[in-house]
């Protein structure tokens, strides 16, 4: 054999060991990309929480990262709030499922879904052109621009409550608008809400018919607010408190119906409990 064939035949022995080494390095490192790419879809952390709560099945604490695609849950003692990366601000409430779909804080694209429970959405304003944030349930979807706003599954109904900002409702499938404030915006399928409104969707009425509206827009804030404790700790600063906000709520609420203008709607009272001490902030 001539020395040019020994050496073609050892370059063809080398090339597979080589090509199976790179081949085990490669599918080595994908698990190792796969977790690179996982971290750089951070949509937030939980900042506060009363248990039980639970992030994909597991117990959360306060200060958990949150991520593209996690399960937020809580049971009928739970309630948490998380801060998106982007300055917005989830509350959820209790019995309540979340999924952080997408939070894309680029190009301002955040996608939320609630199986079922309450949840409060403080939204930053978005700037970009394709920017949206979009709240879906079962039966509908919600989009905002930047607000303040509620919404709330609960036996086969959608209610949405806007505190401020502008708020556009979209019924799915066989759902429709079964109930709104008396002066929203509604087509068959579209219903925008400015402050103090509120929307339900569904397929038919309950039984027992609707609550008023200050008694569910009341409800919901105080349903999706994580430091329930400090008002049955307090009766008498939460009282006047309360009063104030209802108050709020009905003169809100009546401007709104009498003229179609946008009405302020405060945001709930959040208290902190230091020592003996109490300070509350709106």
């Amino acid at each position: 054999m001539s020395a040019h064939a020994e050496l073609r035949g050892l370059g063809d022995s080398l090339i597979k060991p080589i090509f199976v080494i790179l081949l085990a390095v490669t599918v080595a490192w994908l698990p190792v990309m796969g977790a690179d790419q996982g971290a750089d879809q951070s949509a937030g952390q939980i900042t506060a929480l009363i248990p039980a709560a639970t992030r994909n099945a597991h117990a959360v604490r306060n200060k958990d990262g949150i991520l593209w695609n996690d399960l937020l849950q809580t049971t009928t003692n739970g309630r948490l709030r998380a801060g998106l990366t982007d300055g917005s601000i989830l509350s959820l409430g209790s019995n309540s499922q979340l999924i952080v779909v997408k939070h894309d804080v680029a190009s301002q694209q955040t996608s939320l879904e609630i199986d079922y429970g309450k949840l409060r959405n403080r939204v930053v304003k978005i700037t970009q052109p394709n920017g949206k944030f979009e709240v879906k349930t079962p039966n509908a979807v919600i989009g905002v621009i930047g607000t303040d706003f509620y919404v709330g599954y609960e036996n086969d109904l959608t209610t949405v409550i806007c505190y401020v900002g502008k708020v556009s409702v979209t019924p799915l499938g066989n759902a429709k608008i079964m109930r709104k404030s008396e002066n929203v915006q509604a087509a068959a399928m579209l219903a925008t809400l400015l402050p103090g409104q509120l929307v339900v969707i569904g397929t038919k009425i309950p039984p027992g018919g609707f609550l008023p509206e200050p008694e569910v827009i009341r409800a919901s804030m105080e349903d999706t607010n994580v430091n329930p404790h400090v008002f049955v700790a307090r009766p008498k600063v939460w009282i006047p408190i309360l009063t104030g906000v209802i108050g709020g709520i009905g003169i809100g609420i009546a401007e709104t119906h009498g003229g179609g203008s946008s009405a302020t709607i405060p945001p709930p009272v959040v208290c902190n409990v230091a020592s003996s001490r109490m300070s509350c902030q709106k």
